[in-house]
């Protein structure tokens, strides 16, 4: 009597297989726990010397030799920049001006002056993109006045005169 070698039962020896639901395992392993799946091509280990950081723009820090952002580190000769500013500034008549019109046209019309008072308030953000290669890395930098807007793209000028 010869006996046939049996295939093993779902499960077994197949690590990543669920044998109480008879189903095989995946093809895709998930990474170890604690370690960061990765997506697309690796890049290259860089070993770029880090020295002190010259500017920050939002949670990009740029150094003479890298560029350190959350997504990883990429050096600075040739990397782009572009920056696009999608804030709003609207202007209006504040409340307490009305108010002081309503009551001094009244009594004169200079009170008149008042609806003259221009308030402006300034919300959006700055977004900034670095790329290098197939690597990009997106920010957004809340603003809230003209001078800030400025600044943000001030630092992105003076990153992109690091990166020649």
């Amino acid at each position: 009597m010869t006996e046939t070698p049996q295939s093993p039962a779902p499960g077994q020896n197949n690590p990543g297989a669920d044998p109480i639901h008879n189903l095989p395992s995946p093809a895709v392993q998930p990474p170890p726990f604690g370690q960061q799946p990765q997506y697309g091509q690796p890049m290259p280990p860089q070993n770029l010397p880090t020295g002190p950081v010259l500017v920050t723009i939002g949670d990009i820090a740029v150094e003479q030799q890298r560029i350190v952002t959350p997504a990883g580190v990429m050096p600075t000769h040739g990397a782009n920049w572009s920056a696009m500013d999608m804030s709003r500034t609207e202007e209006k008549i504040p409340a307490w001006a009305i108010v002081l019109a309503i009551i001094f046209a009244l009594a004169c019309l200079l009170g008149l002056l008042f609806l003259l008072v221009k308030e402006r308030k300034t919300t959006g953000f700055v977004q900034v993109t670095v790329q290098y290669g197939n690597r990009t890395h997106n920010t957004h930098v809340g603003v809230s006045s003209p001078d800030q807007v400025a600044d943000v793209l001030a630092r992105v000028n003076y990153a992109r005169t690091l990166c020649v």
